[in-house]
């Protein structure tokens, strides 16, 4: 595995492999890692010749100090998980060498990212969107991957693609879920035991949610309204639980064939979001 610091190294090796003909495929991460991350890059690593994964906690899509200086940080346990899995290169670049002092471009989507957690945590996507898009610049994939789990964050990366005609395709994974149904976050790793036990609490109030839909109830504001009942206060201090239209994310009165159902809330201070959409199942 070889593990690389500084963007010249890392666009000279891409393009070298690129120029003797390998696919390459690519999982952006802040490290952390989790089996949802494994799961992406057995995922990547299956569907291409050679893998690259990134580790970069992203300053500038934070909203607070604090946040920044919590987020867990375990590069040295991401490296032994990762020569495990026998990837090709670990980007690991400093945020002087992402950002430099003359550092002023940020890439902007006006609607997706103004939406749901855009709404709570001004500037997030314009950042995640900005370092996604000098990501794909410097490793060059030809396949990156992205879990469903960050679905507002998968349908920004999707659109900024599409709308700047970049050569790389985008492939997601579903969300991967412990055995009573949380998602995968490496934010989990700053919650106590309680904490892990409260958040569960997300999970339910998403399958609550797609019990009604499956009993027949298509009013979106009626299903928002009995799950903002339902969920246990105590545990979870809900952010949003709303139902969008599946791609612009806008508001919907009514669910006609599918619509994301996503919510996020805090417990023990540590912020978590979840989704699901809601559709129906298949006559197949």
């Amino acid at each position: 595995m070889k593990i690389i610091e500084k963007i010249s190294e890392m666009k000279a090796w891409s393009q070298g492999v690129r120029g003797e003909g390998f696919k390459l495929s690519f999982v952006p991460t802040m490290g952390a890692l989790h089996e949802g991350h494994i799961e992406l890059i057995k995922k990547a690593q299956s569907i291409s010749d050679l893998c690259v994964v990134s580790i970069f906690v992203n300053p500038l899509q934070f909203n607070s100090k604090e946040d920044l200086l919590r987020y867990p940080r375990e590069l040295q346990k991401d490296y032994k998980k990762l020569r495990s899995l026998k990837v090709d290169v670990v980007f690991v670049p400093t945020v002087n060498e992402m950002y430099p002092p003359s550092f002023q471009t940020e890439v902007v989507l006006p609607k997706l990212s103004q939406e749901l957690c855009g709404k709570f945590r001004p500037g997030h996507f314009q950042a995640v969107a900005t370092i996604v898009l000098k990501l794909f610049h410097i490793v060059k994939p030809n396949i990156a991957l992205f879990g469903e789990k960050d679905y507002q964050q998968l349908l920004v990366i999707r659109s900024m693609v599409r709308d700047l005609n970049l050569d790389v395709e985008v492939f997601s994974m579903a969300t991967v879920r412990t055995e009573e149904g949380l998602a995968l976050s490496s934010r989990n790793h700053l919650l106590s035991s309680k904490g892990l036990g409260d958040a569960k609490a997300i999970p339910t109030a998403l399958r609550a949610a797609e019990e009604i839909y499956k009993k027949g109830e298509r009013n979106a504001q009626e299903i928002e309204k009995k799950i903002k009942g339902f969920i246990d206060k105590d545990s979870v201090k809900l952010e949003y639980f709303e139902i969008r239209d599946v791609e612009s994310l806008e508001k919907i009165s009514a669910i006609k064939d599918s619509a994301l159902c996503a919510m996020a809330g805090y417990v023990e201070n540590v912020r978590l979001i979840d989704n699901v959409v809601l559709k129906q199942e298949s006559d197949e």
